[in-house]
């Protein structure tokens, strides 16, 4: 070394030094590199976030997912991995030299696109590659603007709407997409229980802590589950008991006094079982009258359900779950100083509703090396009820069971079911009336179905189905089912799905309104099948920039109904009268879903309908006549939007809809003072939300119907003489007692306060 130094300049020398010591200091404090790729199911994750945990240190992917963190001081980080519409992920990373490469794979979060969903198809595929498309609302979304019943929280998906059908008893039903809600199909997990007579309170009673979430199908399904599947379909999935906390709990009180109390409880039966429990109880018992009409505004309510759900473990790993729920419900509403001294009398107006229901539900899948899966469900649905001094006493059991055989083989993903479905019907009206007496009804519906899922090539799919059933009553319908879908690239994709669907109507079952008030109903004809044919494009976009994601949804679509069968409230307004309609009907129009994440701070749902829903006819003089159905709006427009607060674990949300003006069923023979048409009307919600840090607990407030919109307040014409004691029918200006005049909840503005919380170990 020293005879290095002997022909070193003083410079070169001073030079040679700086190099040894940053050597030196270099090999003390080494600095590590990581570079890498964060993907997502193969697909590269643009713009992801790269930080070291408790330190401000970070960088951000690019476009194709590629990032590069250097200049780390220590031997050993953890990386913690961000990015809009996925789960946060933190990596250990312990580094044995110098540079590192770190492969990084997000999932995306459950609200995203690429959920595990069944009710297209039948099979549990990603949500992205289903040709059918499905919408899924997890139970963070309901978390936005809680509700009392399931029935209530859909107020908030866009294209599906409550629709009361009484002022009096608030009973209702599900429209989507502008079609009445005997088109809208109801099931849990998959069977087809709620239906019929239960589908006017079938709907509550759900324990929201045992739901993981809900799927929805827009246009006919009938190809895979057969009747009352035309408009579309609600699936409610509830949880696995092997994935639920193992105490779960919530509960909201209203300033109107409503009370809802949803409990859940998870156990294991050593190794062969898990049971998941839940308790749902709603109490509202404070006769409110804000319109001043001498009714109650909201119907007042008692109910409690009682659900539970095994999973037994097989050494083969197959499927074994059973399931049960009881609900019972006292409902009533009226005038103020009604009580159950007066049901079923004529002196003070009420009506009454006493609910029993029972449900049963298996999934087995058989011993053997193919794979075949027996379904099957059990319920029976009990009403003893009086509008005024009428009573509706009605009975209805629905048997059915299913059998697939899911079989792939080479690019066809074949799906083979039997189904028979087997439904009672009994009460007291002229439903079941005959000749010879009382005769209820049992019809006997068997069918088989078929479908083929072709993969053509990674863009390219092709699904066929068709289906064939025998229903007793009317004898065969045949059901074909098309869809095809087209993946240009991760973030876009095409759908386009035909279909045919078919319902056999229950009249009475579900149209209530015909036993409110004084109407009478009359049926002209023998009622047939109805009918609808569908056609649907849809459009799926994703866009990222910036760490923000947006996403679009938008469909087109049309749907041709004949055999129809639509109330007529104005040909007689003494009746409500049912027949086929002698034309055809159509719904048709476009919606979109639009989706907004800001660097998972501020999220925006927002989604808008505009349809145009219309039925044709022929006049007396033979002329073709066009009319819009009652209670369908021609626009509706929902949103959800969340902002997170950092720092202090609290997030705002505010929630809504708006509605355009709907038709309205006046007494067209009289003076009637009511407005034909419904004016502009929303519900708007507003709530805050927090989180103890580390902790499941979690404390909320807000107002509903912040607007304190509420109808009219003579929507119950003659509500100071519902028994028309002294109605005169010659007198233009004395209006009938009708509660059907009803589009929106009279239940104005009100506080609401709450806590959930849960419990994983």
């Amino acid at each position: 070394m020293n005879y290095i130094f002997r022909y070193l300049d003083m410079k070169s020398r001073f030079c040679l030094f700086v190099f040894c010591f940053f050597a030196f200091w270099s090999g003390v404090q080494a600095q590590y590199t990581v570079r890498g790729k964060v993907v997502s199911n193969g697909a590269p994750v643009p713009f992801a976030s790269i930080g070291i945990l408790n330190s401000s240190k970070g960088t951000s992917a690019n476009e194709n997912g590629d990032f590069l963190l250097d200049n780390i001081p220590t031997k050993e980080v953890q990386l913690q991995v961000s990015a809009v519409g996925y789960s946060r992920k933190t990596i250990r990373v312990v580094f044995k030299t110098n540079a590192h490469y770190q492969k990084i794979e997000l999932t995306e979060e459950s609200s995203s696109l690429d959920e595990v969903v069944i009710t297209g198809t039948l099979k549990a595929v990603s949500r992205m590659d289903s040709p059918v498309p499905v919408e899924v609302f997890s139970p963070s979304f309901f978390k936005k603007n809680p509700t009392p019943s399931l029935y209530d929280a859909m107020q908030n998906v866009n294209g599906v709407r409550p629709q009361l059908n009484c002022n009096v008893c608030n009973t209702g039903d599900i429209h989507i997409n502008g079609l009445e809600g005997p088109y809208t199909m109801i099931l849990i997990d998959g069977m087809p229980i709620v239906s019929g007579l239960s589908t006017v309170y079938g709907l509550s009673g759900i324990p929201s802590s045992l739901i993981a979430r809900v799927e929805i199908v827009k246009g006919p399904a009938s190809s895979l589950y057969g009747s009352e599947a035309v408009g579309g379909l609600i699936n409610v999935i509830t949880k696995a008991p092997t994935n639920a906390p193992v105490v779960s709990a919530e509960a909201t009180l209203s300033s109107w006094n409503e009370l809802n109390l949803d409990l859940g409880h998870k156990a294991n039966i050593k190794d062969k079982a898990s049971v998941l429990t839940g308790i749902n109880y709603f109490n509202y018992n404070t006769p409110i009258d804000n319109n001043r009409d001498n009714f109650t505004d909201v119907t007042l309510q008692n109910r409690i359900s009682v659900f539970q759900k095994w999973n037994f473990e097989r050494k083969s790993n197959k499927l074994w779950t059973m399931a049960a729920r009881y609900l019972y419900e006292d409902r009533w509403g009226g005038e103020m100083n009604w009580n159950k001294a007066e049901r079923g009398k004529s002196n003070v107006y009420g009506e009454s509703i006493y609910t029993n229901r029972w449900e049963v539900i298996g999934n087995y899948q058989l011993p053997v090396k193919e794979d075949l899966l027996f379904s099957f469900s059990y319920n029976e649905h009990e009403q003893d009820s009086y509008y005024g001094d009428l009573p509706y006493m009605a009975k209805q059991k629905i048997a059915f069971s299913q059998l697939t055989w899911d079989k792939k083989k080479g690019p066809f993903d074949w799906l083979f079911g039997a189904a028979l479905r087997y439904t009672f019907y009994d009460d007291n009206s002229t439903a079941t009336e005959t000749k010879e007496g009382n005769q209820p009804q049992k019809t006997w519906l068997p069918g088989v179905f078929a479908q083929n899922e072709i993969t053509f090539n990674p863009k390219h799919k092709l699904l066929l189905g068709l289906r064939y059933d025998y229903n007793s009553n009317h004898g065969n319908i045949v059901t074909p089912r098309l869809a095809y879908k087209w993946t240009l690239n991760q973030k876009n994709v095409i759908r386009l799905n035909a279909g045919r669907g078919f319902r056999v109507v229950n009249l009475f079952t579900e149209e209530h309104a015909a036993l409110s008030g004084a109407r009478e109903v009359e049926i002209i004809g023998a009622l047939q099948p109805e009918q609808s044919y569908n056609l649907n494009l849809n459009y799926l976009k994703k866009v990222f920039w910036n760490n923000h994601l947006f996403t679009l949804d938008a469909s087109l679509w049309h749907t041709y109904f004949n055999n129809q069968i639509i109330p007529d409230y104005e040909t007689d307004p003494s009746k409500i009268i049912y027949k086929n309609l002698d034309g055809h009907a159509v719904s048709q129009g476009v919606s979109a879903n639009l989706e907004f994440d800001f660097n998972n701070k501020l999220k925006v749902l927002a989604g808008f309908t505009l349809m145009d829903v219309y039925t044709t006819s022929r006049t007396t003089s033979g002329l073709e006549e066009k009319v819009r159905p009652m209670l369908t709006e021609n626009f509706t427009a929902t949103w959800a939007l969340t902002y997170n607060f950092e720092g202090i674990n609290m997030s705002l949300d505010y929630t809504g809809n708006v509605y355009s003006p709907m038709k309205l069923p006046v007494q067209t023979d009289k003076n009637d003072p009511r407005p034909n048409n419904s004016p502009w009307w929303s519900i708007q919600n507003i709530q805050l939300r927090w989180s103890k840090k580390d902790s499941n607990l979690e404390l909320f407030a807000g107002v509903k119907n912040l607007l304190n919109y509420t109808p009219p307040a003579n929507s119950i014409s003659r509500s100071y003489d519902p028994f028309e004691k002294t109605y005169n029918p010659d007198d233009k200006d004395d209006l009938r007692f009708d509660p059907s005049y009803v589009y929106a909840p009279n239940q104005g503005i009100r506080g609401v306060v709450g806590c959930r919380f849960n419990v994983f170990k």
